[in-house]
């Protein structure tokens, strides 16, 4: 029997993101975020979800850009020190020894050391309450070569991405492989009744 829980932000899992932004001055920062995921294929967009008070909301609001860095499981600790410190006044890229490259394609900066980067123009900024949602339609994609497989695409468990939960406030790796998508259920096709959803 399931037990009512009431109105809480309990979605599994959430990503582990850290977005790149310009300030006017052209100084680099980043922040890490967990509301996001890809919301359009055509175009190509992402949306993720900031409070106000944060410095990369002002700097996407004035750049009209963004980057979502992918980190893995290695870069834990800079990830996490991202989230807990402010761009107002520190500079997240000295402390945490990272490195910020300036995007081909927006004017944003990408995290050298993360396997994987978005680079995006943004879209829509939509008033949600406590978070503004900025959809970003992605511009282009930066990949480390040792994460592609034959074809040039990124494979999961090469990226090893950081995910999180929000009931226990912490952070997992990404899990075992199980099956394709859009052929593991085709077993039950077999057993249906009926025509197609």
């Amino acid at each position: 029997m399931k037990r009512s829980l009431g109105t809480k932000l309990f979605a599994m899992p959430s990503p582990v993101w850290v977005v790149g932004s310009y300030d006017t001055d052209d100084h680099p920062n980043i922040m890490t975020v967990a509301w996001g995921g890809i919301c359009c294929s055509a175009p190509p967009c992402i949306a993720i979800s900031l409070r106000k008070s944060r410095v990369t909301y002002t700097n996407i609001l004035q750049q009209k850009a963004f980057t979502i860095n992918i980190p893995s499981v290695k870069h834990i600790a800079e990830t996490d020190y991202i989230g807990l410190v402010s761009g107002k006044d520190t500079n997240k890229f000295a402390v945490t020894g990272l490195t910020p490259v300036r995007s081909d394609n927006v004017n944003a900066p990408y995290v050298k050391e993360f396997p994987l980067a978005f680079e995006c123009k943004l879209l829509h900024a939509i008033e949600m309450g406590a978070h503004t949602q900025f959809i970003g339609q992605i511009l282009g994609v930066k990949a480390d070569e040792e994460i592609l497989d034959h074809n040039g695409m990124p494979i999961a468990s090469l990226v090893n991405p950081l995910i999180s939960c929000t009931s226990d406030r912490a952070y997992y790796a990404f899990g075992e492989y199980l099956g394709q998508a859009y052929s593991t259920g085709l077993a039950l096709i077999d057993k249906r009744d009926g025509g197609l959803n």
